[in-house]
This record gives C-alpha cells, structure tokens and sequence, in this order.
C-alpha cells in the first residue's frame, strides 16, 4: 500500500467477500473484523445492504484501510453523496490482523478504532434484496465466517433478508 493518507472503512455487506473488495480496491489492506454497536444491519428497499441506529443491535464487518484513490472508486461503487453519505464512528475491533495495531486504541479495555462507513440515512426501511446482490452476499457471509464474525450474529441478521426473502416493500 502506498503511503497517501489512510481510511479506515468498515465494510458490512458485499465489500466482506474479499475477492470483490480487491477487485473493487486493489491497495486495501483488511485490518481485521469489527463490531458496531446501537446499529442494525437490514437489505434496504433498493435491494441493498444498509444499517440503521437500532439501540439494541449491533453489525459486524470488516475493517479495510484505503488509500485515497481506493477510497474515491468505493465512494462510486456505493453512489456517494446520492445513495450513502460517509460517517465516522467507532468499532470495536474483535480479531485484528499483524499490524493492526498502528489503527487502534484502548477504551474501558476494548480495541477500538474510528472508521469511515457508508450509511443511506433516506433508505431505512426493510425491503427484498437484489437477485445478484444473493451472489456477492452470499460470498460475502462465507469470508465472515472464515475470518470470525460470529455464525450467530449471520443467522440472525443476514440470512434472513438474503435467503428467505423476508423483506418487506
């Protein structure tokens, strides 16, 4: 990776399938998995992985630092500023990487770290998923749980909305 500023970004939908955030951002380096708290991951009424404050919830991801130029094609791949805006907020980071360190911080004896998400704060409401969108998530759910976020947290929030189509328009 070069040495431009650096972003950190949680990724909570198909961005996990790390062949496709390769493809998408070929200088991003994973960081390693984090938990969002007070979030709630759904598939929006555009088809689409979203998250929305939900005071009980949390969404896992994956934390990529991006250099500026990946940065700029991801913004175009989530439709920055008409579709997602980007926020900063803190994750707690469950399983770093080598060098993840060089990121974080300490609070109350979590590892944290403050990172760039991609939230449409318009398009907060349960729909059905993209039929190719099934594909990428799909890949997306596989790499999650090869690198540790949690089976549980997948069949409660994910599955759902990506196989059942329980979404509703």
């Amino acid at each position: 990776m070069s040495s431009d500023k650096l972003t950190l970004n949680l990724s909570y939908g198909s961005n996990i399938w790390m062949d496709q955030m390769k493809r998408r951002c070929p200088d991003s380096r994973f960081i390693g998995v984090a938990k969002l708290e007070k979030w709630r991951w759904i598939i929006s009424t555009r088809g689409y992985a979203n998250i929305v404050p939900s005071e009980d919830d949390h969404v896992y991801g994956f934390v990529y630092a991006l250099n500026e130029r990946d940065e700029k094609v991801l913004d175009g791949f989530e439709g920055v500023p008409l579709s997602y805006t980007k926020h900063t907020l803190p994750v707690e980071l469950t399983k770093g990487v080598d060098g993840h360190e060089d990121y974080t911080y300490t609070k109350e004896g979590k590892t944290l770290l403050d990172v760039m998400v991609y939230v449409n704060t318009r398009d907060i409401k349960d729909g059905r998923i993209q039929e190719e969108y099934i594909h990428r998530m799909s890949q997306a759910m596989a790499d999650g749980l090869k690198e540790g976020i949690p089976k549980e947290y997948l069949d409660k929030y994910l599955v759902s909305f990506i196989f059942a189509g329980d979404g509703e328009e």
